[in-house]
């Protein structure tokens, strides 16, 4: 696992305790144009100082936005479709489904601004994944446009390639970090492995340090899905239009990578 990182000073970051992230997934990052992709919005990534990749719990609605941007710009709701897949309002995620209507480069993406019932803070947070849509599955065009374009979330994490095609392992995958619109340095980037448990409290296998332009490169060796997350805490207070009180701020975001043994375009 190769990890490029530079890392520079930044100040008034702390180290905080989060609360449960957020992410979306698709069941494949590949469709005809005219399929159907299933997304997913699941919570969990509690464990482990965040950095297990597993379920826990069920997002409430409150305060979730969620929509699937596509080629051209245009925005589509996905939360009013979305169905519950648990029995108990705790248990199981939200799935929905979204018909692609032409070629190109599709993200998902989803946001949640709420305060916590358990402790006086405002979680904000931002969730991102991308799929593609052909005409062949086994002539993907290599040029697929978006995947750099930033939607304005506080804390967002930005592909500098293409997450889709060309990619594979082995394939460098390059993130960078925005807060704020700005790129945010000395920030740490988590790229969980579906199924590892990383180690200790700083793991270089698959952790990396953001440089001074906010940038970290990842180099999968297997051929699995990967979490990227980040997080900020700020001491922001206040209250919000329901008259709930916070006392700091607590940013997220994530990004779900699919890494195929053989690229979709190449097939190296």
């Amino acid at each position: 696992m190769k990890l490029k990182f530079l890392a520079l000073a930044l100040f008034g970051l702390s180290v905080p305790v989060f609360a449960h992230d957020t992410w979306v997934e698709t069941n494949t990052p590949l469709y005809r144009v005219g399929d159907v992709a299933h997304i997913d919005l699941k919570l969990g990534n509690h464990g482990n100082n965040h950095r297990d990749f597993k379920l826990a719990s069920k997002v409430a609605l409150d305060g979730v936005k969620m929509e699937v941007v596509a080629p051209d710009g245009k925005r589509y709701d996905l939360k009013s479709s979305l169905t519950d897949t648990g029995y108990t309002p705790k248990e199981g995620f939200w799935t929905g489904g979204f018909t692609n209507a032409a070629p190109g480069l599709y993200c998902v993406h989803q946001t949640l601004d709420a305060v916590m019932t358990y402790a006086p803070e405002r979680a904000i947070k931002s969730a991102k994944t991308y799929f593609m849509a052909s005409k062949s599955l086994d002539r993907v065009p290599m040029a697929a446009p978006g995947f750099d374009k930033r939607l304005g979330d506080a804390l967002e994490i930005v592909p500098e390639n293409n997450p889709i095609a060309p990619i594979g392992a082995g394939m460098p995958l390059k993130l960078r970090l925005y807060f704020q619109g700005k790129p945010l340095a000395k920030t740490k980037i988590s790229f969980i492995p579906e199924g590892e448990t990383l180690r200790g409290d700083f793991d270089s296998r698959y952790e990396a340090i953001t440089n001074i332009n906010g940038r970290v490169t990842f180099t999968p060796t297997e051929a699995k899905r990967y979490l990227a997350v980040a997080h900020v805490e700020t001491k922001e207070a206040g209250q919000n239009k329901a008259g709930e009180k916070y006392t700091f701020t607590q940013y997220g975001a994530t990004l779900t990578v699919y890494i195929p043994a053989i690229c979709p375009c190449c097939g190296g």
